[in-house]
């Protein structure tokens, strides 16, 4: 479904993807973890041809009206309540009447469907986000830090959303630094340092090549061990 092959990428001097490589099989849920600045944000941009690689190659193997895009809070117009914001979307696609309501529900913000976004909380905008990129049932998903300014309830739900999503026959691409939450969630993840991949794999797999003397499974501490950064 997705494929990079020694991508890098620069901005001016500064190197932000150096030797890229990474691919996304069909039906899966793949994580890309690491802190803030490690690039995360900048493999979803060249992924969904935002950007262009200065080296190497990629491919998305779906066309842009299969592509669910959750980048922040952007596309949200902040004078429209939740369910005009996804109503204008819903008309794109020719979607029924009644799907805005359907999907604000999933999310748990069916009752506050009448609020104008600029009047909901960073978390419930960010759930309307979420709203309006899984709408229309996209084929693929990409989702910078979906569930980051979730409280843990939410961020639960959210996550089994997305499962089910993935259930029904989508691919999900994620971006996350919460390494508690890919390891329950995530088929495989790709861990991200200074624009560098320094390991990927099936989580457990991970967690037991590295955290060889931990009862409890710690993504957290493989990436410590990997990068001498703490999280």
């Amino acid at each position: 479904m997705i494929s990079m092959r020694n991508v890098s990428k620069s901005f001016k001097d500064k190197t932000v993807l150096s030797d890229v490589s990474f691919h996304v099989a069909p039906g899966e849920i793949f994580g890309l973890l690491g802190p803030s600045g490690a690039g995360k944000t900048t493999i979803i941009n060249l992924l969904t041809g935002q950007l262009e690689p200065d080296s190497g190659e990629l491919s998305v193997d779906a066309t842009e009206r299969e592509l669910g895009i959750m980048l922040d809070m952007g596309g949200l117009y902040p004078h429209l309540n939740g369910l005009e914001n996804l109503d204008l979307y819903a008309r794109i696609y020719d979607l029924p009447k009644t799907k805005p309501q359907e999907i604000l529900d999933k999310v748990g913000l069916g009752e506050d469907a009448k609020k104008a976004a600029s009047e909901l909380s960073r978390g419930m905008n960010q759930r309307l986000a979420l709203a309006r990129a899984i709408l229309y049932s996209p084929k693929l998903l990409f989702l910078d830090e979906p569930t980051s300014a979730l409280d843990p309830g939410t961020s639960k739900g959210i996550c089994k959303l997305l499962r089910t999503l993935c259930d029904d026959g989508a691919t999900i691409f994620l971006t996350t630094h919460n390494m508690d939450e890919a390891l329950k969630l995530c088929d495989r993840v790709a861990l991200l340092h200074e624009g560098k991949i320094v390991e990927q794999g099936h989580p457990e797999a991970l967690c037991t090549q590295y955290n060889a003397m931990r009862t409890v499974p710690d993504l957290e501490a493989v990436f410590l061990q990997l990068t001498g950064v703490e999280l």
